[in-house]
């Protein structure tokens, strides 16, 4: 794993201006209406360094303890977290949500646990599926079926992408969270005693508050103790500070549809693992409604190469067993779309001054199987946790200055414990996992694996679980990871919501 380095790009401070992009809870405080503090408030603390940072808070639109970038799964744990542990927190995405995000939609247990962790329901998401059967085909059309555990919370879930980083950015708000939506970072000055993140956002009225024209962007200026960068694979605040790796696409590709009125078969969750797309797969990920997420995933330099997929997607759908399983109705809705997948957390570079990258920012995705939503979910927990256990809670939420007393050296502390805390969750796994894609690259590696887990009911029930992520990839491996209900525990929302 890379270690950080420290960068900065100077970004041009500007006025304040309205924004009718922010949003804020009703009745909540919000840091841009917050006046600039002086340096000779009563609040402020006396050292020349922290007069200097209560200074830096009079050019800047909205100071905070923590800038995140990007509202996805992974920006959004951060958030969550970091507000329940009294941090004022500033979020801002370039997207109005709802909005699409390509994806399989599958969410495993380990990213249910964190989503019920983080107080994000069942019921706040109307497209939600539970699974309870996987079925797993072979290269030669052997299949096995894999049951998870009944009754005791849910182990595997689809749900939309759309619905789900709805709901987690609802939870956001509902922590006390400013979101400003519609906002592209243009600059990020990452300096010694602080991070200045300067945003473009885009306005919905015709008429600003200020008599401007609702149709120009509005420059806004965030300064804040640290950075949590979930701003996906192309991440701007990679590219704003040099950190970006040239040519960099991905170590997968995927390719999904929708469709509608699917056959009954279509109802549990299908993986078939096609002779051709080794170690890739092809997916029917079931929806409510008889609707399913279709799609597949190859990975990069492989046997297909991503120029080929759209060629490639009808003759997929037309294969028997494939067929079959959407049944005679099935329609597609509306276009296909492809998208890379990064996974390389081990050689990644996690930190650099006081931002932290996260999720596909930090390529946390799993390498076996693409699955990035609970990598992301975790990511995001374990970059709050290091700001928190790292960084003094100088503000809370309302008194002397975020910025005041914060160090070089508390921000090496923090890049620390998050680097370490990353290598200990996720980075055996990875490895892991990348030791199992060499096995699956070849049909007789496939089909052994395939066989040996559908050998007995524990090897199937079990087999499910470990896949679905109840426990980590790795587990076997790193004993200070054991415990006493290793494959015996509940699911999540045991009790719904």
């Amino acid at each position: 794993m890379r270690r950080g380095r420290d960068r900065r790009l100077a970004g041009e401070r500007t006025q304040a201006v309205p924004c009718t992009a922010v949003s804020q809870p009703a009745g909540t405080a919000s840091a841009v209406d917050a006046p600039p503090r002086s340096i000779d408030s009563p609040e402020a603390p006396g050292s020349p360094d922290a007069a200097d940072d209560l200074a830096a808070d009079t050019v800047a639109d909205i100071v905070a303890d923590v800038v995140v970038v990007g509202a996805g799964p992974a920006g959004a744990a951060a958030a969550i977290t970091l507000a329940r542990a009294g941090r004022r927190v500033v979020v801002v995405d370039k997207a109005r949500f709802p909005r699409d995000k390509i994806c399989g939609d599958g969410l495993t247990t380990g990213a249910l646990r964190l989503l019920e962790e983080l107080g994000v329901y069942p019921a706040s998401v109307d497209s939600w599926q539970p699974v309870h059967d996987i079925h797993v085909g072979g290269p030669k059309g052997h299949t096995v079926t894999f049951p998870l555990p009944r009754d005791r919370g849910q182990y595997a879930v689809v749900a939309p992408r759309t619905e789900v980083d709805d709901a987690l950015v609802r939870r956001v708000k509902a922590e006390g969270v400013t979101v400003i939506e519609q906002a592209s970072v243009t600059a990020v000055d990452d300096a010694p005693g602080h991070v200045t993140v300067t945003v473009s956002v885009e306005t919905d009225s015709d008429l600003e508050a200020d008599g401007s024209d609702g149709a120009s962007p509005l420059t806004r200026t965030i300064r804040a103790r640290y950075l949590v960068a979930a701003d996906g694979m192309w991440s701007p605040t990679r590219k704003l500070l040099g950190a970006t790796e040239p040519g960099y696409l991905g170590e997968w590709h995927a390719f999904r549809q929708y469709f509608s009125n699917v056959g009954p078969l279509a109802r549990d969750l299908w993986v078939w693992f096609e002779a051709d797309l080794l170690p890739g797969y092809f997916w029917v990920f079931p929806l409510p409604d008889g609707r399913a997420n279709v799609g597949f995933g190859i990975q990069r330099g492989g046997k297909v190469a991503t120029k080929e997929m759209k060629a490639l997607w009808p003759e997929l759908l037309a294969r028997p067993h494939i067929a079959r399983v959407l049944g005679p109705d099935a329609q597609p809705e509306g276009r296909h779309q492809a998208w890379p997948i990064p996974a390389r957390v081990n050689d990644m570079e996690l930190s650099a001054g006081r931002v932290l990258w996260v999720g596909d920012a930090a390529a946390a995705t799993d390498p076996m199987t693409g699955e990035g939503i609970g990598q992301a979910l975790l990511t995001g927990v374990l970059a709050a946790r290091a700001i928190v256990a790292r960084s003094p809670g100088v503000s809370g939420r309302s008194g002397p200055s975020p910025l005041a007393g914060s160090t070089p050296a508390e921000a090496a502390a923090v890049r620390e414990f998050y680097e370490r805390s990353v290598q200990r969750e996720l980075v055996a796994d990875h490895h892991m996992s990348t030791l199992l894609v060499r096995a699956l690259k070849h049909r007789k590696g496939a089909r052994a694996a395939i066989r040996v887990a559908g050998l007995t009911d524990w090897t199937r029930r079990n087999f499910a679980r470990w896949l679905f992520e109840d426990e980590p990839r790795a587990v076997v491996l790193t004993p200070r990871r054991w415990h006493r209900r290793f494959l015996n525990r509940d699911g999540a929302y045991l009790s719904d919501r």
